[in-house]
């Protein structure tokens, strides 16, 4: 191994030190019975059959009319999908279910209150009330295809009803993570020139019922002194009937949907003939670094994506229960929990608050009540259902047959506990790599045909063809031990069609880096940057070593942050991890580790050595780290997200920042006077 330590790197390269890791493979059982086994799907798509291999894709879906062209490249590298063809997305996802399966679940809802009962919507119920709303929408409202809306919505069966209902009017939904400031909220209402916001009264969160008008109002006010006036407020009532805030109505501009919506009873719309190029949703993708950026998804070739996915990386049948634990504020919940779920006709589980109210063992109890099969979380829940309640899965009679984890790369033993512990050494793992703007997955194992490796998302999806680039320019080959920026060589249906409003800034940021003719209508001379780092092993399977921004460069040697937490969290009593570049005049940058406890140890001076041995021991003294800092908790977005900026301005003694929006403010002064002035 000694000899692999040793691979010289440029400047333009990152040093890896990474071990690969053994195969896991899945079982009899689950190849028996899942969608996807033909490994002849490789060889059909092919970059040499692409782009025609995706119309298998839209295939899945049922079409008006169908396209004229399958990849309009004119406008490159604003791709058009499907070009000329017409469908309407609240159709595939409700409408053509109902001859077979009307009384099928669509929706399982879960309060966050355990003596509240769970909520099951069928497909026929969830047709009604997307008829109903979407009427409501079009009358009262007055918006028309091609409106923009934004939806400042908590975890609740209304979401999904909001955003069918406005892909059936054809008007583009900007869906807002619900707990977003009101300042996040205004941002995204004034970029897309929304007139109507869509909120709830309240909602519960860690067993609080949580006053959200409020929020909205704020919203309100701020985005109307930035020029862009909210004429409609509609409130959805988490107890409908009843106000579960003390947020007075606005006269002129509130509407109580519950009450509004008796006008509608039994209203019927037809959908919009949408064409499949036309814009979808939005998605704002987080400002840290200037205005959120709109991503514009289009209809056809998005959910043609999403479905595919669901069905063959997913492996959903119509017959699972499939709870994926994302919030539907984000991609995941989009393309996971809504559009690619429902167009397969699955039953897709919602679940209102936080996984670990009032205990450890809620998510299993859900899992086992609601006979859940497929689970779908972020390393984030996973490493704290590991640090608070390590033994809790073990308690409950659930039975998962597949499990993903999404949001970012996962350690490999996070990744065993996993996959022994919450899947009983009985579920296929997929570790997805993909983004806001990609749509749907871009690496991951097809669960039916490979193997799972812990830590590493696996090949290219079917159909997507990655290839890693050094700051040059130059290929770096498979097995070179050397990583560089991971990139897409070809377009694909998921992916984003332009930044809404800024086709500039949408070919600067994803598309510049690699591209040699800007006038060249050929996909090839466009490849896509992810922006994220990353090394491709000798089999082909890629490990993400996180953003290029966070490697750090430690005496011209490029170290991933990510190996470094990785490292620490081969330490026994460790639950979380988390690097952060601190400002070192002679080194340029050198590593410090901030790291919290699983229950029942202590910070000891010996076990501060033991982390620190660990790190020098899996990488080397390269990574060697200037502290190593054993906190109580770490500074946390209400998603749960390590706040990794906030560390890195308490090393570097900088500002911090506004942190009231964090879960846990009160950690950052704890951790500031932990460090030190």
């Amino acid at each position: 191994m000694s000899e692999k330590n040793v691979v010289e790197t440029s400047e333009a390269e990152i040093a890896v030190h990474w071990q690969e890791e053994d195969y896991y493979m899945p079982s009899p059982t689950f190849i028996g019975q899942a969608n996807l086994t033909d490994e002849s799907i490789f060889e059909r798509f092919s970059l040499d059959n692409f782009p025609d291999y995706y119309t298998e894709f839209a295939e899945l879906l049922t079409w008006y009319k169908y396209w004229d062209e399958v990849l309009d490249t004119s406008d490159a590298p604003c791709w058009k999908w499907f070009k000329g063809g017409k469908l309407n997305a609240s159709y595939n996802c409700i409408d053509r279910h109902l001859k077979d399966n009307k009384n099928k679940t669509a929706i399982h809802f879960v309060p966050e209150l355990e003596e509240e009962r769970v909520q099951h919507v069928t497909y026929q119920e969830l047709y009604v009330r997307v008829n109903e709303f979407a009427a409501l929408l079009r009358d009262t409202a007055g918006l028309k295809r091609g409106d923009r809306v934004t939806i400042h919505m908590p975890m609740s069966a209304e979401l999904p009803i909001t955003m069918l209902a406005c892909a059936r009017l054809g008007v583009i939904h900007s869906v807002v993570f619900g707990g977003f400031s009101a300042s996040a909220c205004a941002d995204r209402v004034v970029d897309s020139q929304s007139r109507v916001l869509i909120t709830m009264d309240a909602y519960y969160r860690a067993g609080n019922l949580l006053n959200h008008k409020a929020v909205d109002d704020e919203a309100c006010e701020l985005a109307a002194a930035d020029g862009q006036k909210v004429d409609q407020l509609l409130i959805w009532q988490r107890y409908p009937g009843k106000m579960s805030t003390d947020s007075p109505l606005v006269e002129g501009r509130d509407i109580v949907v519950n009450d509004e919506l008796k006008k509608y009873y039994g209203a019927r719309v037809e959908p919009e003939q949408m064409l499949s190029e036309d814009p979808l949703f939005l998605m704002y993708t987080s400002g840290t670094t200037g205005k959120p950026k709109g991503c514009q998804h289009s209809t056809g070739g998005y959910l043609s994506y999403v479905t595919a996915m669901s069905k063959y990386i997913q492996d959903i049948h119509p017959e699972d229960v499939y709870w994926c634990m994302a919030d539907i504020g984000w991609i995941t919940g989009h393309s996971f929990i809504v559009y690619g779920p429902l167009a397969l006709c699955a039953s897709s589980v919602i679940y209102e608050g936080v996984p670990t109210y009032p205990d450890a063992g809620r998510s299993w109890r859900i899992a086992q009540e609601l006979d859940v099969n497929i689970f779908h979380t972020a390393p984030t829940a996973i490493r704290a259902l590991r640090k608070i309640g390590p033994d809790e899965p073990a308690k409950y009679d659930y039975n998962f047959k597949h499990m993903t984890t999404v949001g970012e790369p996962i350690e490999p033993e996070v990744w065993k506990w996993y996959e022994r512990e919450v899947g009983k050494g009985k579920a296929v793992i997929v570790d997805t790599y993909w983004q806001t703007e990609t749509g749907g997955f871009l690496c991951s194992t097809v669960p039916g045909i490979q193997g799972m490796k812990p830590g590493s998302a696996g090949p290219g999806v079917p159909g997507i063809h990655p290839i890693i680039f050094d700051e040059n320019g130059e290929v770096l080959p498979s097995g070179s031990g050397k990583a560089g920026n991971i990139c897409i060589q070809n377009p694909w249906p998921g992916c984003f069609m332009t930044i809404w409003g800024d086709r500039d800034r949408f070919v600067d940021t994803y598309f510049s880096m690699y591209n040699k003719d800007p006038n060249s209508k050929d996909w090839r001379d466009w490849p896509y940057l992810t922006g994220d780092a990353a090394v491709e092993a000798p089999d082909g399977y890629f490990r993400i070593l996180g953003r290029i921004d966070d490697v750090i460069n430690v005496s011209g040697h490029r170290l991933g942050t990510k190996e470094i937490e990785s490292a620490a969290l081969t330490v026994e009593e460790v639950a979380e991890a988390a690097v952060v570049p601190v400002n070192h005049e002679i080194k340029g940058k050198e590593p410090e580790l901030y790291v919290s406890l699983k229950p029942g140890y202590e910070a000891t001076p010996e076990l501060q050595q033991k982390i620190a041995d660990a790190i020098t021991f899996q990488i080397g003294k390269i990574a060697k780290c200037k502290n190593v800092w054993i906190v109580p908790d770490m500074p946390k977005t209400r998603s749960g997200k390590i706040m990794r900026r906030v560390l890195g301005a308490i090393s570097n003694r900088g500002d911090v920042g506004n942190v009231m929006t964090l879960a846990n403010p009160e950690i950052v002064e704890e951790i500031q006077n932990m460090v030190g002035e």
